[in-house]
């Protein structure tokens, strides 16, 4: 019996892809709860900017599909935490890092993974596709969103990990 990097037991069977989907799901529901009390309860408790996923998804959704998507913000926001991002983690970041740095620590990936999510929101959806400033501004609200990322990132590797599935 030996363990890799991520600590699995690669004696022990992967799992099935139904397993790992439901792995997957609990990862990205506990990530997405750890996000979510810290952008919302933890960062405003200790004086910075409370995170506002839900709008982000909003104005999105509004720019990519119409004003009428707009309602769907709430929807779009749980999607990508419990389903979007887990798969992102499970079907590329885990792979890539497999074949590139396979001695990386899972709580490596997990914060490298949560930057690259952030990247994503406030680059690529916040800026690209919203039309807001790039990173939002770089103010306070980027850096809480840059943390909040990452907790997501370590939170959705940590369980990934527990789980021994992906």
């Amino acid at each position: 019996m030996h363990n890799d990097p991520y600590g699995y037991d690669l004696d022990d069977e992967r799992g099935t892809v139904l397993g790992t989907f439901l792995m997957m799901l609990v990862a990205g529901a506990c990530a997405l709860a750890a996000f979510d009390a810290f952008g919302q309860i933890y960062s405003p408790a200790a004086g910075y900017p409370k995170l506002a996923p839900v709008p982000l998804a909003t104005q999105s959704l509004g720019v990519l599909f119409g004003e009428a998507a707009k309602q769907y913000g709430h929807i779009a926001h749980y999607l990508m935490g419990i389903v979007g991002y887990p798969l992102g983690y499970v079907l590329l970041a885990r792979p890539i890092s497999r074949v590139i740095m396979p001695s990386l620590p899972w709580w490596v990936l997990g914060a490298v993974f949560g930057v690259v999510i952030w990247v994503f929101a406030l680059f690529v959806m916040a800026h690209l596709v919203s039309g807001n400033p790039p990173f939002l501004g770089w103010g306070q609200l980027t850096w809480v969103a840059l943390a909040g990322h990452v907790i997501f990132g370590l939170v959705l590797a940590a369980v990934m990990r527990r789980g021994n599935r992906a």
